[in-house]
């Protein structure tokens, strides 16, 4: 048979000269290599080295895609980006316990649009377990006036040098490859450790290793980088959650969505089987009196579509089909009308335990439970209960302590160099469901202060 030539597919001839049609998908796993970063790249027209991020220099983008592609995993990305925001970064007040008032915070607060730059910081973190921010200082050195987040999957890593340090970071599209040096922008990056105290040194607001207060740079925009911590971090951190790519469960949940389309797409089962004895339409035909040769096949084929309306049409489900039958000679009954069922299951159905196996695999890899972000996707489950749901969110938002407090580095940096230490502190209060006992749905509770307790509990 002549086959047809079918984009993205491959197709195989097999026994008996029949064709059929394979879907493929790339492994997940070969995007990947085990340090997470290839060997220093030179940048054209100078003599700065960065560190690629994966062997390619591609590999940020290459998650994005991958996560892009399965709603499984862009839902959870976007529940655990929300759930780090919680109720939104805050400058409190030491005094209040509540978001300060001051006017001098409020307008900086304003200005760099905090809960945008916040909420920034959380969707790196989330993607790549780290997050790059830029602080600009006043030109007479005194305060940070700005605040700028920079997207992680732009920016690379200087080569560091020969004691270890990282001296900058290059921010561009590298997309395609590695572009020129009036297309990127190089910025001094702080020390990991030690932010505030290189920012203060380099400023003359400290003395640094020879004693001396004084200006050291002419420079006003520095680059500071929080990191989630992972097993043999050199530069870009390994999230935990990229295992699912390494594994199998990402490609199985790709290949039976592909193989579900397919089967839908390209079969065509058979699901009834009607029967029609020959003397049906002399008898119907008959009964109205009907003898001219045109009208008589006018009003065969008008049968044919009752039969098919009646078997197809979403108005007849279990309505009653009337037709007689009569005894031949031998006493065997003989219907002028018989429907056979010939296949009532769904297409593609025989999947279901399996994709409910691996959304649920993909959900323990993003550390979410399934009815945290909704239905298992599969055949009808059992659900939790309220109780349980929220115990389980509670956990979840108790979980994000460690990310907040890596987050807070700019903002400590930022509070303590402005002289506002004594005044406010950064604090992100969680959301906790409540239960139906105290009247009210949720309410917010700082990990730093006890303000928000019920006064009804003892």
């Amino acid at each position: 048979m002549k086959e047809e030539k079918i984009p993205s597919h491959i197709v195989m001839q097999v026994k008996d000269n029949v064709s059929c049609i394979v879907e493929t998908v790339t492994d997940s796993a070969t995007v990947f290599d085990e340090d997470f970063h290839g060997n220093a790249m030179p940048i054209p027209g100078t003599k700065d080295r960065y560190i690629p991020f994966g062997v390619d220099d591609q590999l940020p983008y290459e998650i994005i895609h991958h996560i892009g592609r399965d709603e499984i995993m862009s839902q959870n990305k976007f529940f655990n980006v929300l759930t780090c925001y919680a109720s939104g970064l805050n400058y409190t007040e030491y005094a209040t316990d509540k978001p300060t008032r001051n006017p001098e915070i409020r307008k900086f607060v304003m200005r760099n649009s905090l809960p945008s730059f916040f909420l920034e910081q959380c969707t790196d973190m989330k993607y790549f377990f780290f997050s790059v921010d830029v602080v600009i200082v006043s030109k007479d050195r005194k305060q940070i006036v700005q605040i700028r987040h920079k997207e992680a999957c732009y920016c690379r890593f200087e080569e560091a040098d020969k004691n270890g340090k990282i001296n900058h970071i290059f921010y561009g599209d590298f997309r395609e490859s590695t572009p020129n040096i009036d297309k990127l922008e190089k910025i001094r990056l702080l020390d990991f450790r030690d932010p505030l105290g290189e920012l203060m040194v380099l400023m003359g607001r400290e003395p640094g290793k020879d004693g001396k207060c004084e200006v050291r740079t002419n420079e006003y925009k520095f680059a500071i980088v929080s990191k989630f911590p992972t097993p043999g971090l050199q530069y870009y951190p390994v999230p935990y959650y990229t295992s699912i790519f390494r594994g199998h469960w990402y490609d199985i949940k790709q290949l039976i969505g592909i193989g579900k389309k397919a089967k839908l797409r390209n079969s065509s089962s058979i699901k009834y089987h009607v029967e029609v004895h020959k003397d049906y339409w002399e008898q119907i035909c008959s009964a109205e009196n009907i003898y001219d040769p045109e009208e008589r096949k006018k009003r065969i084929a008008k049968e044919y579509e009752n039969i098919k309306e009646f078997i197809s049409g979403i108005d007849n489900h279990g309505k009653l089909w009337v037709s007689g039958f009569y005894q031949n000679p031998d006493g065997k009954e003989v219907s002028m009308v018989k429907i056979n069922l010939i296949d009532s299951s769904k297409e593609g159905g025989d999947w279901t335990d399996d994709i409910q196996e691996s959304s649920n695999t993909i959900c323990y890899a993003d550390n979410i439970h399934p009815n945290l972000v909704g239905a298992t996707p599969g055949k009808s489950q059992t659900n939790n209960s309220g109780s349980d749901k929220r115990e389980l969110f509670t956990l979840k938002q108790s979980l994000e302590k460690a990310p907040h407090d890596i987050l807070c580095t700019v903002h400590n940096v930022v509070i303590a160099f402005n002289g506002w230490d004594d005044v406010v502190y950064p604090d992100i209060p969680l959301i906790m469901l409540t239960t139906l006992d105290q009247k009210n749905d949720a309410k917010k509770v700082s990990m730093n202060n006890n303000s928000e307790k019920d006064p009804n509990d003892e």
